[in-house]
């Protein structure tokens, strides 16, 4: 077999572009291919048509100084006296199509008497609601936290693993907590894509794998062919099941069965003369409305501008009905937007128990030239992705 590369990487989210960083930082020649036109997965930074560059995200929207392997990652590339502090806003809550302070709806006593249980609970095996609503109060998760940990994972969290919500995480002091870059955080993909020692094809789809000897043979779904010593699959489960069938049927098994969400999101550009009314904030958590979340721009002011960004539920409403339900939290009219984007993201839908699974994913992974990352492993931060993508390159190259 002839070997184009030796390390092939399918997927340019933040985890393909992690695990090929460290190839590339080690020598190996690899190859990221994304099959859309845009890097990034997830880390979306969208700049609006006529508005003086101006930015928002419109999908992952923070990172810390406890995502200690995206920092290893940006200080490899120079990038690390780029990090911009972002402002300490407040969220408000969204109810009954009026915003109200999150400590007004908190039922106090039910908190006192059960907050103990938080700190001596076990997560493992329990869902986020089996574990918050015995340790935080019943009325509490329904009124406030629910639509909270919703708001975090862009799905209905009752049933997502508790243990996989928050993971504790060790931070750097000498890192602003919480930060982002200038022009936003598809800076960090795109840096990653740039250096040297690394290609990066977008528009380049596989349509099937197949082992070829020690190494693997890529069908291209153009028509062309690629091959590799070592593969990497940087994408949701549902396509790594389906291109893994032909090569490793096992493996294809156990990852079929986990479930994907699709969020479509709103991204708003309004001139600043138009919110006068609305104070600086960190976002809106929905309680009873077609939206999860809004997140603002407000972090980082522009003298012009503000951004703000609505994660739809699927299945709500569409196309201009989102328009009105983003108005109508604003409190503008829609001819007071400047720009709009609409993005659609796909997040996988973890359940009770996935833990297992990944256990026997891992275990069908050993002695394997195939690595599989993702943010569907130890949750879906940057930092999980990167974690994740770390220690399946150890696996891969030592």
């Amino acid at each position: 077999m002839s070997t184009d590369f030796e390390h092939i990487v399918v997927g340019a989210g933040i985890s393909g572009l992690g695990s090929a960083h460290r190839a590339a930082r080690k020598g190996i020649s690899t190859l990221v291919l994304e099959s859309t036109a845009r890097i990034g997965g997830c880390m979306n930074s969208t700049t609006f048509e006529g508005c003086d560059g101006f930015w928002a995200e419109a999908g992952s929207h923070t990172c810390f100084n406890s995502y200690g392997h995206l920092l290893d990652t940006l200080d490899d590339l120079g990038m690390l006296e780029r990090l911009t502090p972002k402002a300490k806003l407040r969220y408000a809550l969204w109810r009954g199509g009026e915003r109200k302070s999150i400590f007004s709806s908190l039922h106090p006593l039910e908190l006192l008497f059960s907050l103990p249980r938080v700190f001596t609970g076990k997560k493992a095996g329990r869902s986020v609601k089996e574990f918050y609503a015995h340790g935080l109060g019943q009325r509490n998760y329904r009124d406030v936290f629910g639509p909270a940990f919703r708001a975090v994972i862009c799905q209905d969290a009752d049933d997502f693993p508790a243990d996989l919500l928050f993971r504790r995480k060790p931070r750097r002091k000498d890192v602003i907590r919480s930060f982002t870059l200038p022009g936003g955080l598809s800076g960090i993909p795109q840096s990653i894509a740039a250096q040297d020692g690394l290609e990066v094809r977008t528009r380049n789809g596989v349509a099937e794998i197949h082992r070829d000897g020690a190494g693997f043979r890529l069908q291209m779904q153009d028509g062309g062919e690629l091959a590799c010593d070592s593969l990497t699959l940087a994408v949701p489960p549902d396509v790594a099941a389906r291109l893994l069938k032909t090569a490793f049927d096992d493996l294809a098994m156990i990852i079929g069965g986990i479930g994907m969400q699709e969020i479509e999101s709103l991204a708003l550009c309004i001139p600043s003369e138009q919110v006068l009314h609305l104070p600086p904030l960190a976002g809106l958590i929905a309680i009873d409305d077609a939206f999860y979340s809004m997140v603002s721009r407000d972090f980082l002011a522009d003298p012009h501008y503000r951004g703000f960004t609505f994660h739809f539920r699927p299945d709500t409403v569409h196309g201009d009905a989102q328009v009105e339900r983003a108005c109508l939290a604003l409190g503008i009219r829609a001819d007071a937007i400047a720009g709009m984007e609409r993005v659609t993201s796909r997040l996988p839908a973890l359940r009770v128990g996935h833990e297992e699974r990944v256990a026997r994913i891992d275990e069908a992974l050993v002695g394997k030239r195939v690595a599989i990352t993702g943010n569907w492993f130890f949750g879906v931060s940057i930092e999980d992705c990167l974690t994740r993508s770390h220690c399946e390159h150890e696996r891969l190259f030592g």
